[in-house]
């Protein structure tokens, strides 16, 4: 689709760079105020409360990406955070005493209102002079519930107002928030792994949004949730720990999953010994989910190719032990059918067994699909004979031996 004037673009990256500014505020809130609550799209944009429910703190965000804005006196994005500021005033919705911050990518020209109300050289009575010429002079209709709900407002009050009002002017653009986000969890992990880090922190903080805005403004996120998400990532970018992601614990396999693998030589292998349609559809999941795993691991550069290959080298160690031992029990002269049961007694313990990569990667998929890819190799086997069995069946429809 190309771009035109009616794209959302735009309006995309403003809902994305309000969800990131909200995480980077949180994380930098975190550090002098451990107990407080977040939300998206309640009061404000971002809404900052204690714990008690009481706003403390809101935020409007405004994003631009074709060219530098300025913050003029007739700006829109002056206004409408104006008319909400100062109708949540008078609603009683918003306390006198909370601060009120104008977060945007725009620049504020010298001794404009905007210019007057950053946290410098700050004047707010200038800003108010500025402001009420504007309100009253202006014929912008774009801007008009906003100019009346400013010239509602005694002089005084209109003091008051903008008095808890801070313009944060030239803020860092969406793509440039990854060096601040970054700056605030360096401290978490090494430097090395500060990208994958963040960028897990995010898709979870990015979920915890949904459910909150899919509550109606409800469910705020609480500064402990992300604290607790935090450690629980520290603990798994330690050197005896690997992370998990959340996406593939939560996978459920479909139909396309399902038949992209159904002619997998990890399946025909499953079929050889006649499992059930059930364990099939747990080894293609298991496989998935694996796999996945250990490309992202390696793309990240998590793990190296030496360390999976010496995981790989205790798996096939580990299968060779139990695969000879069902040997030995069915003897030279089983029956098929004895053969068959041998060979789902390995698979059992291949779906039960939890080899760890490393000390702290104890998610059972892991090992079970790591086993399964090496079945997928013919690395490793269910069935005593699934060498030759299946290069049979593989030659029988149209693969390789």
């Amino acid at each position: 689709m190309t771009s035109s004037k009616f794209s959302a673009a735009d309006s995309a990256l403003g809902y994305l760079y309000q969800v990131r500014c909200a995480l980077l505020w949180s994380l930098r809130r975190q550090k002098a105020e451990p107990d407080f609550l977040v939300s998206l799209e309640t009061l404000d944009d971002v809404t900052f409360e204690r714990t008690g429910g009481e706003p403390t703190e809101l935020l409007q965000t405004k994003h631009h990406r074709r060219s530098a804005a300025a913050l003029t006196n007739t700006s829109s994005d002056v206004w409408k955070s104006l008319r909400v500021w100062f109708e949540g005033r008078a609603a009683r919705a918003i306390p006198t005493s909370a601060q009120l911050v104008l977060l945007t990518t725009a620049t504020a020209p010298e001794g404009s209102a905007a210019w007057y109300l950053r946290a410098t050289a700050r004047d707010v009575a200038a800003a108010q002079r500025a402001l009420d010429v504007a309100a009253q002079s202006s014929t912008d209709q774009n801007n008009a519930s906003a100019y009346r709900a400013y010239l509602a407002a005694t002089p005084s009050n209109r003091l008051d107002v903008l008095s808890h009002v801070i313009v944060i002017d030239a803020a860092p653009s969406i793509a440039d928030l990854d060096r601040e986000l970054r700056d605030e969890v360096h401290w978490a992990v090494g430097r090395e792994h500060h990208d994958p880090f963040l960028q897990r922190l995010e898709g979870w903080w990015l979920r915890r949004i949904l459910q909150q805005l899919a509550a109606g403004g409800s469910h705020r996120i609480a500064a402990v949730e992300l604290e607790t998400q935090m450690a629980d990532l520290r603990e798994q970018f330690k050197q005896d720990a690997l992370p998990i992601d959340d996406d593939l614990l939560d996978f459920s396999l479909d139909d396309a999953t399902a038949a992209a693998h159904e002619r997998s030589a990890f399946v025909q292998q499953l079929n050889l010994i006649q499992a059930s349609k059930h364990r099939v559809a747990a080894a293609i999941r298991d496989y998935y989910r694996a796999f996945e795993q250990r490309s992202r691991w390696l793309r990240e550069r998590l793990v190296l190719e030496m360390e999976l290959g010496k995981y790989e080298k205790r798996l096939i160690e580990e299968w060779e032990l139990i695969f000879a031992g069902a040997q030995d029990e069915i003897g030279a002269s089983a029956t098929e059918e004895m053969k068959e049961r041998a060979a789902r007694s390995v698979l059992a313990w291949a779906e039960r067994t939890t080899i760890p990569i490393r000390t702290n990667v104890t998610e059972p998929f892991v090992s079970r699909g790591s086993l399964h890819m090496l079945a997928d190799e013919l690395r490793i086997g269910w069935h005593p004979e699934f060498r030759t069995r299946l290069a049979g069946l593989l030659l029988k429809s149209g693969g390789t031996a």
